[in-house]
Formats: structure tokens, sequence, C-alpha cells
């Protein structure tokens, strides 16, 4: 079973794509002839080392050669934003549909695990644009009518050179709404002090800003069937203007695996030296 377990059920000809206790009662029974119960197969995974986690997804159309090199180029970015003070935002779009989105939950053994819903419609939903600065914990957001375009990507721009008129650089994926003529237009505009930067293909885990909308559905509407647009309206704009009060926490969460690959390049860069203590440094954080 040691063994067995170092490849896929596939592998061994099991029709299973993971390993849990019914893959383990099938390779046994056919191997060797004896049916173990659910609670047998379970203290096998256990004692072979196995845990029970939610999986995240293995991007394997993004290319790690672009990746290393936006790594070094935000290093870069963010060791010249010192001395320059420009501020440095992750941005994004998310929906939040009044139905309600499945997650994980605690429940009392031997009792389902259910939500009740009301089945709203696909329509009713509520989308939203944000950006986090990861040195400050600052989150601006704001709410859209209909979907995202270029127009609205400017419209949302606009709206964070407005709280923050110093120069700036938003970091954020090359969607088509991230394009356009009114976004070539408005990049135009004169001392505008705004630099857009695309991460690369197929590289949400880059994004700082996933955090907060994985952060929303957990804490405001995970496993709520919210039933319309004004309910689901009404609970992620107050989770977002909650922010507000919790940038410590902003900051600690939405570090992602690109913080931790520049600061790597940083450290390689720099091995006798210390990033200064006045710059709070966001690469610095644990």
């Amino acid at each position: 079973m040691k063994a067995a377990v170092q490849q896929s059920p596939a592998g061994l000809g099991l029709e299973l794509a993971n390993w849990y206790w019914k893959a383990v009662r099938q390779f046994v029974l056919e191997s060797f002839g004896i049916s173990l119960s659910r609670s047998s197969c379970l203290n096998w995974l256990h004692r072979l080392g196995f845990a029970f986690k939610r999986p995240k997804k293995r991007l394997l159309k993004a290319d790690e050669g672009k990746r290393a090199s936006f790594a070094a180029e935000y290093a870069a970015m963010w060791q010249e934003s010192q001395g320059t003070g420009t501020r440095i935002f992750f941005a994004d779009e998310a929906h939040f549909r009044a139905n309600a989105e499945l997650r994980g939950k605690w429940v009392q053994k031997g009792e389902p695990a259910l939500v009740d819903s009301t089945s709203p419609s696909y329509g009713e939903k509520a989308s939203y644009y944000s950006a986090v600065c990861l040195e400050t914990g600052e989150v601006e957001w704001l709410e859209l009518e209909g979907n995202s375009n270029s127009g609205t990507s400017v419209a949302f721009l606009k709206q964070l050179k407005e709280k923050h008129p110093g120069p700036m650089k938003v970091i954020w994926d090359n969607a088509p709404a991230h394009r356009g003529e009114a976004m070539r237009e408005y990049l135009r505009t004169p001392d505008l002090k705004l630099q857009l930067v695309n991460l690369p293909g197929y590289s949400p885990d880059f994004n700082a800003d996933e955090a907060i909308w994985g952060w929303a559905r957990e804490e405001a509407t995970g496993n709520l069937c919210l039933g319309s647009r004004e309910a689901v309206q009404e609970r992620v704009g107050r989770f977002l203007a909650g922010l507000t009060h919790r940038k410590e926490e902003v900051r600690r969460r939405c570090r992602t695996l690109l913080q931790s690959r520049a600061e790597a390049i940083l450290s390689d860069s720099r091995p006798d030296s210390q990033l200064p203590a006045n710059a709070y440094p966001t690469l610095a954080l644990v």
C-alpha cells in the first residue's frame, strides 16, 4: 500500500482521480481480496501520511520563465518605490451572486452539511473593482452597474487617483476590460503619474487583490443564499467598508507568492544588508 500511493489511483488502473477512502478500499479489494470498512481505510490514509486539504489549482499554462522575470521586475519596482514615494496597488474585479456559494463548514458529527437556497436567478449579482496597497493596507473599491469594460476600468482608476494623487503603479491582469480606446485616451492625460503593469498570463496567484475577494466570500457571502442583488450589495459593501479598520490584517492576508519571490531576490542581491526599518517593508512580512 505504501508503494502504491506514491502514484495516482489511475496509474494503478483504478478509475478514480484521487486517493481517498474508497480508492484505498478498491485497491485492497482488487489486490488482496480483502474488503475494508470506511474507518479502516481512513486509518490507513492517516498512517500513510495523508491529510485532508482543500486543493489549489496548478496553473499548467503559466510560463514559469515569464513569472520569474516578473518577480524580478516587481522586486525592482518595489525597491524604486521606496525612494520615489510611488504607491503600488494590485487591482482586480469580482462578481458575487445571490445564490449560495458553497464552502466548507463545521457541522455536528453525523449531521449533513446543508445550506438553504431560494434559487435566485443568475442575474442577481453585484460586481466590484477593488485595489489593495500592501505597503499601507489600504483597500479602494467601486461597485459596478452591469459588466466591466474599458470605461468602467477608467472610472475606477480615476477614483483611485482622486484619493491617491501621487505617483502610482497599478498591477492587474491583461483582461479586455483593462484595455481599449477609453483606457488609451485616459492614459494620455497630462501629468497623470500612473503606470499600468500587466501580470504574466495565468498568474492569479501573483495578484494580492485576489485575497480580498476570497476573504469577502469567507466572511460576507459564503454558504448564504442572499436572494437578491440588493442583499448582496449590503453585505459585500459592509465588508469592504470595514477593511478601513483592518489594515494590518489586509497586509498579512494579501501577501502572495510574488512577495516571497521578490523578497528572496532582494535578499540575494544584498546579503549583508537589511531593508530600512522606516520603509514599512511589505516584502519583509512573514
